[in-house]
């Protein structure tokens, strides 16, 4: 008899609940949505989970996540956890106004948001209740941007029920953010989280949308597997935020696709503190002129923590601009893992594209893999890559010490001031006060595990 492996079980368990998790979709099931999941299950039958032989998971051992058999959170159903609005500060972001969404375990929460005083143009709603109103702009727009699938993207797509969906018209400017918190986790189940969120910034439109992914509580084992699609029309500007601050028994997966027209803007700001595995795939398409991206990342990993941040830009049009800085702070067993991919087609003449990624290690024993990758089809271009790999300055920490500042607190310096150049681009001032909180905070709780 062939010997089953871990990652055909895990497949195989996902492909025998479909059916049960059919029977609990009541009349979802025969929405058009529905229709994909079909044809997403079929697929996943059809392919593998990636494994270290596979090039863009050369350094990415998922057997851990494969080991669990996650139920999807559709399948336990909502659950009290006996969590008001006042207790779902302390996961927030404050100091700003701001909509709110919350999802519990990827299934949207009315009780726990806020969208009172949206404008007109403005569409703030989650996937399953547009679903319900049989919106057909959703239906030609869902998956439409995901270029490339591997066995995540079918597993979500054949398991999502809900998502966030961000619609703001030609020529409206939301003032206010959008904060959505995904907080996930079950004391009793290993629940499988698989949000959908929807972007859509139309010609003339200004959006900010905060997604922060946390853990009911600090031992629940989870596994969140997203997907997020941006769609930048012409002259849009889109800043997308993440923060990822799951609990470090956690798993984390997320596809960000972006698509932009001409003289469009996105900003993607990714910070991540949490998991024990994470990964982020992050594409955007340039696919017309005097288009800009922006990558902004900074990951703290300590223990045996392991953080993979992939990135691909596409310069299929003339007269664009992209810029990526990546920075990653690793400690303890820590390994980090940057792929930075930029493909300039022969038709993207006049290109800038800028990439750098710089870490530091904070012990012997932390590790990490970069890979800067240039693929260029056009000879009239600016593109530069660089990585950098190493420990603190000894120069400036003696410097720092001679001031008479302790010790830690001198090396706490040093590496908020690395972070700086990550944190400093960020436009919300609360935000970017909160961040650097958090930095410390993060860096603080390391320091007394190491004791």
């Amino acid at each position: 008899m062939k010997k089953i492996n871990e990652f055909q079980s895990t497949k195989e368990w996902y492909l025998q609940n479909f059916q049960s998790f059919e029977e609990k979709l009541n009349g979802d099931s025969k929405t058009f949505l529905h229709d994909l999941r079909k044809s997403a299950i079929n697929q996943l039958a059809q392919v593998d989970f990636p494994n270290t032989k596979d090039e863009e998971w050369k350094f990415t051992n998922i057997s851990p996540i494969l080991k669990q058999n996650f139920i999807p959170a559709v399948s336990i159903g909502k659950k009290d956890f006996s969590i008001n609005k006042e207790e779902l500060k302390k996961y927030l972001f404050s100091g700003f106004e701001f909509y709110l969404m919350t999802f519990i375990n990827g299934i949207y929460s009315d009780e726990l948001s806020d969208l009172n005083d949206i404008p007109n143009g403005v569409t703030i709603d989650s996937l399953s209740s547009l679903l319900k109103r049989n919106n057909e702009f959703i239906k030609g727009k869902i998956s439409k941007f995901v270029k490339s699938e591997n066995a995540f993207n079918l597993l979500n797509r054949a398991y999502s029920t809900d998502g966030a969906v961000i619609i703001v018209n030609d020529k409206v400017v939301l003032e206010k953010p959008i904060q959505i918190l995904f907080l996930n986790g079950d004391a009793d189940k290993f629940v499988l989280s698989v949000p959908h969120n929807l972007i859509f910034a139309g010609k003339n439109s200004q959006v900010s949308v905060i997604n922060l992914f946390a853990s009911i509580n600090n031992n629940s084992l989870h596994f969140t597997n997203s997907i997020t699609e941006v769609f930048a029309d012409e002259s849009a500007i889109v800043d997308l935020y993440k923060i990822q601050n799951e609990n470090d028994n956690s798993y984390h997966y997320e596809k960000v696709e972006a698509y932009q027209l001409k003289k469009s803007i996105f900003n993607h700001y990714n910070f991540a503190f949490g998991g024990e595995i994470v990964r982020n795939d992050i594409n955007s398409t340039l696919d017309d002129e005097n288009i800009e991206t922006h990558y902004y990342g900074l990951y703290l990993a300590n223990g045996k923590q392991l953080v993979d941040n992939h990135t691909f830009v596409d310069h299929a049009k003339p007269n664009c601009m992209s810029n990526e800085l990546y920075k990653g702070i690793l400690d303890d067993n820590a390994r980090g893992v940057f792929n930075g991919k930029i493909v300039v087609r022969k038709d993207a003449q006049k290109t800038n594209a800028y990439q750098q990624n710089k870490t530091v290690l904070l012990s012997n024993s932390a590790k990490v893999n970069t890979k800067p990758q240039l693929e260029i089809f056009a000879d009239d271009v600016k593109c530069t890559h660089g990585a950098t790999v190493g420990h603190l300055d000894d120069t400036a920490y003696y410097y720092i010490r001679t001031r008479g500042i302790p010790s830690e607190l001198a090396k706490s310096m040093l590496i908020r001031a690395f972070a700086n150049d990550v944190v400093e681009v960020v436009k919300i001032e609360p935000l970017r006060e909160q961040l650097n909180h958090m930095i410390f905070e993060h860096l603080h709780r390391v320091e007394i595990e190491n004791k």
